[in-house]
């Protein structure tokens, strides 16, 4: 049997695209091309923000670069605690805060975006679905290719090795859940479990504290009760709790709502002006 060989380039993981997809996603990158020359990150200050990717292919490393020193460039990259204490004290934030995100938990993380961050000297946090960390592409491959909703997307998750490796790197592993499950579908005690579950693997498996937790899918109301979730988060002993809703965290934020702005590793430079500008 011939070896079941993972997606390794963003080219691959949208071979799948529509052509009406395709022009759709081209009409909105001329768009907000356009819009991006009135916005500007460094137009106001006193926030922090949490871009956050998926996946760092071998095709997006140039990009993923860039960005980093984009980020350098408009403000402070921070590890998770200190942009989360920031929030949390409630005091005004004095300057402009980046902490660097990544949700699932794919394999391309340690062999593509890490030793990037690790050349720039940044740091991120990495939120994996316990459930798939150690997974086996033979193995597991329906279960793997059940992960996309849509197409034939086989992706290669990360290793509890690899995870040690990760926070051995200076990275933090916080929780995506155990089954990148919506929690808004489950009763609370199962939301409990999912919430308490990941953060114990994740403690036992590297050896380091988990003290975040982000909400797979991240949206209020379709994903997540926020006045149920993110107080569990929190009496499960976490320190925050991160969406998907895009903006900035000033003074007053939540850290048990935390926004933050999604990314594609090969996103032009004018897409992450528009999306951090003012």
């Amino acid at each position: 049997m011939n070896a079941v060989q993972p997606i390794r380039t963003y080219r691959a993981f949208m071979a799948g695209e529509s052509a009406a997809q395709r022009v759709r996603n081209a009409a909105r990158a001329a768009a907000i091309a356009g819009l991006s020359t009135t916005r500007s990150p460094k137009r106001e200050t006193g926030w922090v923000r949490f871009p956050y990717y998926h996946h760092v292919f071998d095709d997006e490393r140039s990009g993923f670069e860039r960005q980093i020193r984009y980020f350098k460039n408009i403000g402070e990259i921070v590890g998770i605690d200190d942009a989360i204490d920031m929030i949390a004290s409630g005091a005004p934030i004095d300057g402009r805060y980046l902490c660097i995100t990544f949700d699932d938990g794919f394999k391309n993380w340690i062999e593509n975006a890490v030793p990037i961050l690790a050349s720039e000297g940044a740091v991120a946090a990495f939120f994996v679905a316990t459930g798939y960390i150690g997974t086996d592409l033979q193995r597991d491959r329906e279960r793997l290719l059940a992960f996309y909703d849509e197409g034939d997307r086989l992706m290669e998750f990360l290793t509890w090795e690899d995870c040690r490796t990760m926070t051995g790197a200076g990275m933090t592993i916080g929780s995506h859940s155990e089954g990148h499950v919506h929690l808004k579908d489950l009763s609370d005690a199962d939301a409990m479990a999912e919430l308490k579950r990941s953060r114990d693997v994740i403690e036992r498996e590297t050896g380091a504290p988990c003290r975040h937790f982000c909400c797979p899918f991240g949206r209020a109301g379709i994903d997540y009760d926020p006045a149920r979730h993110p107080g569990m988060a929190r009496d499960a002993g976490y320190a925050s709790f991160l969406t998907g809703h895009r903006g900035a965290n000033r003074k007053g934020a939540s850290p048990f709502d935390v926004r933050r702005d999604h990314f594609l590793a090969n996103w032009g430079n004018y897409q992450l002006r528009y999306f951090l500008g003012d």
